[in-house]
């Protein structure tokens, strides 16, 4: 039996990649050959694509620079996937010019991580993300809980508080845990589509109620990711768990160290010249390499 019908809709599809940023020799964005990847996801098995998020270093791209991506991405898929933009900040105000921005350039929705840094109080979340939804209440938005990188949790009782805002349609939940997804349930309801934010526990999600993922891996291995949640949709758990413990090598390689370092050294050694990270990250370490391109090769023998 199809479990689809019993989920959650799934506004940005199932499969959402996190696009890495491609540079050329001289640090510059490359938009023609962002066009040319994404065309490429899509045809690997991805409905939706996310630019300018942390796998697509915002924090070191300029504003004209992730304009110029959004709509090199717009472009190279037209509607073939639906286009997101992280537009989050731990500035309010920016936060709603960069979404007011993205919607007027054609994203089909914007992520927002819960800001950073300043780590503001459960009312101060309700508010900034309020006063973001109202500021563009045509475009979907995708909220974003990442504690470990922002050092501040939203909770399910104040993403609950702003479903009245119809645009807040989705979370992506990283907070490396199963029970997120199950206390955001039980506090929202089915209308909010949890995405999850962690490949390694797609799976996990998926049978606690998540619909998708916000995939770093698919850069790599599309179709396989594609395969493993088709399968458990349609009821298939035993092909859905032996594809997810297939994948867990590749997981494990891919954030070996600070994402996106791993995964632009692995286009790289599958033939996407992305370039190497911007300053401060840092190049992939050979052993490292070495176990991630030993796990490419494995990967390719399924």
């Amino acid at each position: 039996m199809s479990l689809s019908a019993t989920l959650s809709p799934a506004p940005f599809g199932r499969v959402v990649t996190a696009m890495v940023t491609p540079f050329d020799a001289s640090g510059a964005v490359d938009l023609e050959l962002a066009g040319r990847l994404a065309r490429h996801l899509v045809e690997q098995g991805s409905d939706g694509l996310l630019v300018c998020g942390t796998t697509g270093e915002s924090p070191t791209l300029s504003w004209s620079e992730q304009s110029q991506l959004l709509a090199a991405v717009r472009r190279a898929v037209g509607s073939d996937a639906k286009v997101m933009a992280g537009t989050g900040s731990n500035s309010t105000a920016e936060a709603i010019e960069a979404t007011r921005e993205a919607a007027a350039a054609g994203a089909d929705g914007a992520l927002l991580v819960v800001p950073y840094y300043n780590k503001p109080p459960q009312d101060g979340l309700e508010a900034h993300f309020r006063a973001i939804a109202e500021a563009v209440p045509e475009l979907p938005l995708m909220l974003y809980n990442i504690p470990g990188r922002t050092g501040c949790s939203m909770a399910p009782e104040t993403v609950a508080r702003l479903m009245d805002c119809p645009n807040v349609v989705s979370f992506k939940a990283a907070s490396g845990t199963t029970e997120e997804v199950t206390a955001l349930r039980l506090a929202c309801g089915s209308r909010l589509a949890i995405y999850s934010g962690d490949d390694g526990l797609t799976l996990p999600m998926l049978s606690v109620g998540a619909v998708g993922v916000v995939s770093v891996a698919s850069h790599v291995a599309g179709p396989q990711i594609r395969a493993m949640i088709d399968a458990y949709l349609n009821g298939d758990g035993a092909a859905a768990l032996a594809g997810h413990e297939a994948l867990i090598p590749l997981f494990k390689a891919l954030f070996a160290t600070t994402n996106p370092i791993p995964v632009k050294a692995a286009l790289e050694l599958n033939g996407w010249p992305v370039g190497s990270p911007r300053p401060p990250l840092s190049t992939l370490p050979d052993a490292m390499r070495t176990t991630l391109s030993n796990t490419l090769a494995a990967l390719r023998q399924t």
